[in-house]
């Protein structure tokens, strides 16, 4: 009975799914993805990774080449886009300039021949929950674009889908705007529950956002984690270098103890250890990644240490952004919070940069290099 809820809860299943525009590349290689009923789902990835493709599969737009695609269980290969029942969020808000915010919202309710006392009901409530209640009588071209943004929003939750579909829905805002309604529309999914699959290629955003977030590129999901997961413990080079700031160090592995921990020859010469994660064997290259904030100028009780030379300081407020010369490159940074005031460190100045082995990964070498 376990393993059947577990299946019923399964609102959207890709399976094997494949996408070939000319018959011969790949977009998408052999997707197999389920998301779950009431989830927050980010796909992630840069320009051609294969996540807007895998969308517009999902609403309709595009056939898949090979493989089924279900919803709530049924296969819905081919189903046309209209009888999905899927609500729809673009980037460029979609809404009918020649009619009223009443009327845009009516529309969906419309075409469903609902009757004209529950749709007048429903506009209201979704116009409350977007709390643009008195907007209902003017035109799109009337209200601000982040205005137009939320109506986009209600347009596509009125007629209560039990999925929407969002691509790249704030990429027109500015930042403030942008940051504001990332809040706003993950407030409405909390509050109603539906679930929402959202396509974009700013890593900020879908760790603000998401539950989880399938992180594309070249056709295939690199990780598929919770953000914390993603952040923390990226499976390969890619991800770590895609998702927030990031140091690399490159080596060969020296040797690989029974604690999962590596040793490293750095191509300075230098030893270090890191957490073995996706390397193999003694004599592997490997990519050292290790975040800014989890590296200590002048450390007390790191696991590894390293000579250091400060070369730039950027004064960020809540912390000063350090560059420094480690181990051959120049381009290391640390982030070193301001308590200690910018007295602690100057340019120029020889130090020592510190870690704990845990907190650097060993990753592979060539999916990085290419």
């Amino acid at each position: 009975m376990a393993k059947q809820a577990a299946a019923d809860d399964i609102i959207v299943r890709f399976a094997k799914v494949q996408k070939s525009y000319d018959g011969e590349t790949l977009v998408v290689k052999d997707l197999n993805l389920d998301i779950p009923k009431g989830e927050f789902l980010t796909m992630l990835g840069p320009s051609g990774s294969g996540k807007t493709t895998t969308l517009m599969m999902l609403a309709g737009f595009e056939p898949a080449t090979h493989g089924e695609i279900y919803l709530k269980g049924q296969p819905i290969n081919n189903v046309p886009p209209h009888k999905r029942g899927i609500g729809m969020v673009f980037q460029n808000y979609a809404l009918f300039p020649h009619m009223t915010i009443n009327e845009n919202l009516a529309f969906p309710l419309q075409v469903r021949n609902m009757g004209k006392a529950e749709v007048e009901d429903r506009v209201k409530k979704i116009l409350r929950m977007v709390e643009l209640p008195n907007m209902g009588n003017r035109r799109p071209g009337q209200l601000s674009g982040g205005q137009q943004q939320r109506i986009a929003v209600a347009r596509a939750l009125v007629f209560e889908p039990h999925l929407v579909l969002m691509d790249e829905p704030l990429g027109a805002l500015d930042k403030q705007l942008r940051e504001q309604m990332q809040y706003e529309i993950k407030h409405i999914h909390d509050r109603l529950g539906v679930t929402v699959v959202y396509v974009t290629h700013d890593q900020s955003e879908a760790l603000t956002m998401s539950n989880r977030i399938a992180v594309f590129n070249d056709g295939v999901v690199q990780q598929l984690s919770t953000p914390d997961e993603l952040y923390e413990r990226p499976q390969n080079s890619f991800v770590a270098q895609f998702i927030g700031e990031n140091n690399k160090l490159k080596g060969t592995v020296v040797e690989i103890g029974g604690d999962k921990v590596a040793t490293v020859k750095l191509d300075s010469g230098d030893m270090v250890k890191a957490l073995a994660v996706n390397v193999m064997a003694k004599g592997d290259k490997t990519l050292l990644s290790i975040r800014p904030e989890r590296v200590d100028i002048n450390p007390v009780g790191a696991d590894v240490t390293l000579k250091a030379r400060i070369v730039e300081l950027i004064y960020l407020g809540d912390h000063i952004r350090a560059r420094l010369e480690v181990a051959g490159h120049s381009d290391f940074v640390v982030k070193v919070p301001n308590r200690q005031g910018s007295d602690a460190v100057a340019e120029g100045r020889a130090v020592e940069v510190g870690w704990k082995a845990a907190d650097c990964r060993a990753l592979d070498y060539l999916e990085f290099s290419h």
